[in-house]
């Protein structure tokens, strides 16, 4: 078993077919499928089903996808490490991070790593639902998450951020007083727009407005985070957003009052515990220097 083998199967995994991952990886598919063929030798088993014109993964295939990609995170770390003696000269950084974390604070932090680092690409993943970025960092799929607390999860460190404070986002011409917060109970008693249950956003909402002792009215639930702003100034709803978010959406015609109480959400920067690579320990630096709050 090599870090090539386990390259070319993580690959099938993600494309669904030898030919798709061939394309991808821009290899001969016969040179793709022997190395396959070597590698399901070696573990002594099938690691796919072939299905017509795709693959599906057996049982023992399923088994290899984690440990596999945490190998070849480990060749990264490895390889990034001896490079670090001479610099920050080359590689990548993998990041997963909620999309309110993603806007702020990493947008800013990767705008210092990069001017420090200029030849280290940067690659953020939107997970689909808030325990998925847990899950993506303790499988070495990313070597970096930002989230929620991680809740104590073994295995992972993490350092604290600033928090965020949220703001009531309302459609224009909604009436409500200019710099006069609104009580939380009053925007819970509102047609709000959020995305689906188990998202980060929509876990904020229904933690915070039910605290006033009534669920939030989610008038309208979409997958699409980019037309939740649209969809409040079409006037469909009201909804949440952090500070800068919600700065953008006022340039807009949206009416963004503060809370009553505020609502305050706190995150953190979680890793593997074990080691970073260079590249890693660097954006975990600069994330130390953020301000925080008295």
């Amino acid at each position: 078993m090599d870090r090539r083998q386990l390259e070319y199967f993580l690959t099938i995994v993600a494309t669904g077919s030898f030919t798709s991952a061939g394309r991808r990886l821009r290899v001969a598919q016969p040179s793709l499928s022997q190395a396959i063929r070597a590698l399901e030798r070696d573990l002594g088993t099938p690691l796919f089903d072939r299905l017509g014109r795709g693959v599906g993964l057996t049982a023992a295939g399923e088994a290899l996808v984690r440990p596999a990609k945490q190998v070849l995170r480990d060749f990264a770390t490895a390889r990034a490490s001896v490079e670090s003696v001479i610099g920050l000269t080359g590689g990548r950084l993998d990041i997963v991070a909620l999309t309110t974390l993603a806007v702020d604070p990493l947008a800013g932090l990767i705008g210092r790593f990069r001017s420090d680092h200029e030849r280290v690409d940067v690659r953020v993943t939107d997970p689909e639902l808030d325990d998925a970025v847990t899950r993506m960092v303790l499988s070495g799929e990313c070597e970096l998450g930002l989230a929620e607390s991680p809740g104590g999860v073994d295995g992972l460190d993490h350092l604290r951020l600033p928090d965020q404070e949220f703001y009531a986002v309302l459609p224009p011409g909604d009436g409500a007083e200019p710099g006069r917060p609104i009580p939380v109970d009053e925007l819970a008693g509102r047609p709000l727009v959020s995305t689906p249950e188990g998202t980060a956003m929509r876990t904020l909402v229904d933690r915070e407005l039910s605290l006033c002792g009534a669920p939030p009215r989610v008038a309208v639930e979409t997958t699409h985070r980019a037309a939740i702003v649209p969809l409040v100034l079409a006037g469909a709803g009201a909804t949440l957003l952090p500070l800068c978010l919600a700065e953008d959406a006022a340039g807009r015609g949206a009416v963004v009052v503060s809370t009553t109480p505020r609502l305050r959400h706190g995150a953190v920067m979680t890793w593997r515990t074990g080691g970073l690579s260079p590249a890693a320990t660097a954006f975990v630096a600069l994330a130390r220097e953020l301000p925080r709050d008295v």
